[in-house]
């Protein structure tokens, strides 16, 4: 620790005696200055021991005494050293009297000790306080770097908490804790999960101090050198950082970020396994795609799994609101979607993706095809789960950018295939491909392939090429019936309905069988198309549906 009055008071080579202020000697001492200027205060910094010898000043008289003391206090200073013998025999009392009333520590010095005996005992001591703590920042470091190598981020983050006196928390890309030390710091770190967003929007390296609610002082570190910080680190504690603590906290952020940025290369490999593995599979050679994967995908080729696939476009236009409701709990939802401005979309899905997958212990395949994202997750699992969770928050953050008039950044449309096995993977992928298209026409973030085989055909039909196909052929038939010569769209529909019975179509119509055999050779000659062809009454069927005719 830095010296202190005390400490001054009990070295035995200065034989310095207290005179006033007693209860404030445990004051440390940033250094000791000699000024004999009547207003010395211009000159202080804050936190010294002023030695003086009143040379100039009228150390008899109380008025004078305690404005000198007062401004002295006000400055920082944080005692006075009194020379006795040299132009007083004795502290004068106005001075102590001044000192006493303002709580400023006076120490009376010796004849026998020069003042610069008492300047190179604070600076002996301020070295010795930094030397302990340059040797206990290399300790620190040595048990960090050995504990990061056997141990991993868990066992960095135990060493780091105990050097600090404190806890200790590290977050990945989207913001969720993955590791915290002691056990019961994980809750209080997980409720700075919107400082640690707002730090992950600033380039590496970035930190900040944040307000938590409780006595910690809670300090956030960003992990990374990308502009994009892949992680974030956080430490409470009940006071500021000494010297000794800041060393541990740098060297456990510097060990941190070479594992992030290792990660980082490690990651880039992994995906060109990942896309030759995926690539083996779409080809039909399962086989082939285990082998190459060994052991990096765990039994994620084996049990049965989902193909994503994802590509970023721009929203709907501000005030069209998507499809289907705005999830409950959004508040929960919109914080862990963590896209932010002008962030990739794609890339934001991955690490929420990949991050989810690891917290869980799973395996997933990530690979970046052009502006697309496939990934095969398992079913079921975290990583799918934290997908769809990512696809529901941004409906919800589009909803309400709508009724705001606002507006959002480029989205990703996310199309999942039906759970599917490696044999199957050519046909998992081209079911994701059909998803995605839906999404896209349906201007939904994420669909499932599903979804749309257990839904009707009709709202595909929505299409403005479907309609405007569907109004094209029916609009001879309309203009006819304009005319008032008949009525051949309705008997159109009828008959269709009826799959060509002639008798109970025209009972629905109200005519008689004869009149609708007419009506039927009508619509063949206007359209010049047979109603015998089956190609020709499914599209009239599906025209009339388009339509709502």
């Amino acid at each position: 620790m830095p010296p202190t009055l005390a400490s001054l008071v009990h070295h035995s080579a200065l034989k310095l005696t207290v005179r006033a202020g007693e209860e404030r000697l445990d004051t440390p001492v940033r250094w000791a200055h000699v000024s004999e200027l009547a207003d010395p205060v211009p000159y202080m910094e804050g936190g010294e021991l002023l030695l003086i010898t009143a040379l100039k000043l009228d150390a008899e008289d109380p008025e004078a005494m305690r404005r000198y003391v007062k401004r002295l206090v006000g400055a920082g200073v944080v005692g006075l050293g009194f020379a006795v013998g040299v132009n007083y025999d004795d502290v004068p009392q106005a001075l102590v009297d001044a000192a006493r009333s303002e709580g400023l520590p006076l120490l009376a010095v010796p004849p026998r000790t020069p003042f610069i005996a008492i300047s190179k005992a604070v600076s002996a001591a301020i070295a010795a306080d930094q030397y302990r703590a340059v040797t206990s920042g290399f300790a620190a470091q040595r048990e960090l770097t050995k504990q990061a190598l056997s141990e991993g981020p868990e066992g960095l983050l135990t060493v780091l908490a105990a050097q600090v006196d404190g806890w200790a928390a590290l977050y990945d890309a989207s913001g969720a804790v993955v590791a915290a030390a002691p056990e019961w710091a994980g809750r209080r770190a997980a409720r700075l999960t919107p400082d640690v967003e707002r730090l992950r929007e600033r380039p590496a390296p970035a930190s900040a101090v944040v307000a938590s609610g409780t006595d910690d002082r809670i300090e956030l570190h960003s992990i990374g050198t990308g502009r994009g910080p892949r992680a974030a680190l956080a430490v409470g504690t009940a006071a500021t950082l000494g010297t000794a603590e800041r060393y541990a906290l740098h060297s456990a952020i510097a060990l941190l970020t070479l594992t992030t940025e290792r990660s980082r290369a490690l990651h880039a490999a992994e995906q060109r396994i990942g896309s030759a593995v995926l690539r083996m599979l779409l080809a039909g050679e399962p086989d082939h795609a285990r082998a190459v994967a060994g052991g990096l995908y765990g039994a994620l080729l084996d049990a049965p799994f989902r193909m994503v696939l994802a590509e970023a476009v721009a929203p709907p236009p501000t005030g069209v609101a998507a499809s289907g409701d705005t999830p409950a709990g959004t508040a929960v939802l919109l914080a862990e979607a963590v896209t932010g401005a002008g962030e990739d979309p794609l890339s934001a899905l991955s690490d929420i993706v990949e991050s989810a997958a690891a917290r869980a212990g799973e395996a997933v395949l990530v690979v970046p095809d052009g502006g697309r994202l496939v990934l095969l997750a398992a079913d079921g699992g975290a990583a799918v789960e934290a997908c769809v969770r990512y696809a529901e928050a941004l409906e919800a953050m589009r909803a309400e950018a709508a009724r705001a008039e606002g507006a959002t950044g480029d989205e990703p449309v996310i199309g999942f295939s039906a759970p599917s096995g490696p044999i199957a993977a050519a046909g998992a992928f081209k079911q994701a491909e059909q998803a995605l298209s839906v999404a896209r026409r349906r201007g939904r973030i994420l669909v499932e392939h599903e979804d749309v085989v257990a839904g009707s055909v009709l709202p595909l039909l929505a299409d403005d090429a479907v309609l405007a196909f569907a109004d094209g052929l029916l609009r001879a038939l309309r203009d006819h019936d304009a005319t008032g010569r008949g009525d051949l769209v309705a008997s159109l529909r009828a008959w269709l309905s009826r799959h060509g019975q002639w008798d109970a179509a025209a009972a629905d119509l109200g005519v008689h069988r004869h009149t609708l055999r007419y009506r039927m050779r009508r619509v063949e000659e206007i359209l010049g198309r047979s109603l015998d062809d089956p190609d020709v009454r499914m599209e009239l069927w599906l025209a009339l549906k388009a339509t709502g005719s």
